[in-house]
């Protein structure tokens, strides 16, 4: 018995010896965890800073000032020079095992610091006097003040307004813009010049940045807008800004619209007094009321009293009758235009037999060209000039040579069909070189003064 409590307690010795070294085990598994679960809430505090700076880097490649790109980028420099992810030991403490797990940021530190950010461009200088207004275009040119060989391209930014100088703050019109210019001149052609004025500003930009805007320039850009005065245009005419179509059916409903007014609250026969259409009210434009009779006529809203004028005008293809020309303000209510000494026109009549002619003061020149698809008008008003082009090859038509003595009307007649007119328009530079040759030939209006019609 005695063996075998000595048997006995040397089995409990030996577990208690398992005993307290299973505890100390578990202590240094504790004290071990914890220098784990410190490391591990350093990296991760490091990897979130690292993100944040990852993100705010990608950020700041979207900047497009250059203050605050540069400003940017220097900040991400340092921090990422400064960062807790640099300055931890990414072996962990556990185990030498882990040794694969270390990331050597060497390389990257190196090209960090070797960075070098391309310089902000200058801003580009606009030369006026380079830059040409013509035939509803308008060509920019601009250089830069030093060499730059890391220029890209140029950004060009423009818009229309009608205050000459410097751009306005709260201007009208917002800015137009015009990206990857490869040159340091640029055209926009095809314009409507519906302002007095452009302005204009180009920016350089290389592959990082754009720079600072030029100067901004101010172009002059007028040119004649008129719309068509529907207040006192014939009633059988339908007119919307800058077209007007013949409407058999419109004289019918104002004149039926007119006995249903003057008739409310009567019986019996109509009033002997009334007249027809010509008896309404005057539409505001002086004495003259809506053109009547066969006066299928609409006038320009925009009176021309000096200067040179163009303006084109393209016909419907199946319209019957059609005048176009110009009048003084003065012409009559049942006129028609170039049967009064108050208006010139040519006149195109596809109706029976075709007719091309011009018109003035009831006397008629037959013209042996062809009609165009568009008319060009030119009109000078200081030199006594009135001619019609071929607006698409600018041959000339015909040419009136007069004085005129009051502020004259574009002027438009139209029987079964219709016009559109295009206004906004300078005097095209191939116009303008044949009234040089032009002027003392043959074609003017008293000329017409001898034949009758």
């Amino acid at each position: 018995m005695d063996s075998q409590k000595e048997a006995l307690q040397r089995i409990i010795s030996t577990l208690a010896n398992k005993n307290d070294e299973i505890q100390n085990f578990i202590d240094t598994l504790n004290q071990t965890l914890k220098g784990v679960q410190s490391q591990l809430s350093q990296c991760n505090n490091a990897l979130e800073n690292s993100e944040e700076l990852l993100e705010f880097a990608t950020r700041s490649l979207d900047l497009k000032e250059p203050e605050e790109f540069s400003k940017a980028a220097r900040q991400i420099k340092d921090r990422v020079t400064m960062a807790s992810a640099f300055r931890l030991s990414l072996k962990p403490k556990v185990s030498d095992n882990m040794t694969h797990l270390m990331v050597d940021f060497s390389q990257e530190r190196q090209m960090l610091q070797t960075l070098k950010f391309l310089p902000v461009p200058k801003a580009p200088e606009i030369d006026p006097v380079e830059c040409l207004v013509a035939d509803n275009s308008v060509t920019v040119a601009w250089r830069m003040p030093e060499e730059d060989n890391k220029i890209d391209h140029f950004i060009l930014e423009y818009r229309k307004t009608n205050f000459d100088g410097l751009p306005r703050v709260k201007d009208e019109r917002c800015w137009e813009i015009i990206d990857n210019i490869k040159g340091t001149e640029y055209t926009l052609s095809g314009l409507k010049f519906d302002s007095k004025y452009m302005n204009f500003r180009v920016r350089a930009c290389n592959k990082a940045v754009a720079g600072e805007y030029s100067d901004p320039v101010t172009l002059e850009t007028k040119a004649l807008n008129f719309n068509l005065d529907s207040s006192s245009s014939h009633l059988n005419l339908r007119v919307e800004d800058t077209c007007v179509e013949w409407d058999p059916t419109g004289g019918k409903g104002q004149e039926s619209k007119m006995k249903g007014k003057e008739n409310k609250g009567r019986s019996g026969t109509p009033s002997p007094k009334r007249t027809s259409i010509g008896s309404r009210p005057p539409a505001g434009r002086g004495s003259r009321d809506r053109f009547t009779g066969e006066s299928y006529t609409v006038l320009g809203d925009t009176a021309i009293e000096s200067g040179q004028h163009y303006w084109e005008v393209k016909a419907q293809k199946d319209c019957k009758s059609y005048s176009v020309g110009v009048a003084y303000k003065t012409l009559g209510k049942f006129d028609q235009l170039g049967k009064t000494n108050t208006s010139w026109c040519i006149h195109v009549n596809n109706w029976l037999q075709n007719t091309f002619a011009a018109k003035h003061n009831n006397k008629v020149k037959a013209l042996d060209v062809t009609v165009p698809e568009r008319i060009g008008v030119f009109c000078d008003f200081d030199g006594g000039q009135l001619s019609f082009y071929d607006a698409s090859s600018k041959q000339l038509l015909y040419s009136f040579k007069t004085k005129f003595t009051q502020p004259v009307l574009p002027g438009f007649m139209v029987w079964c069909g219709g016009l559109s007119l295009n206004t906004g328009m300078q005097v095209p530079s191939a116009v303008r070189t044949l009234q040089k040759s032009e002027n003392g030939m043959t074609g003017s209006a008293s000329s017409l003064n001898n034949i009758t019609q």
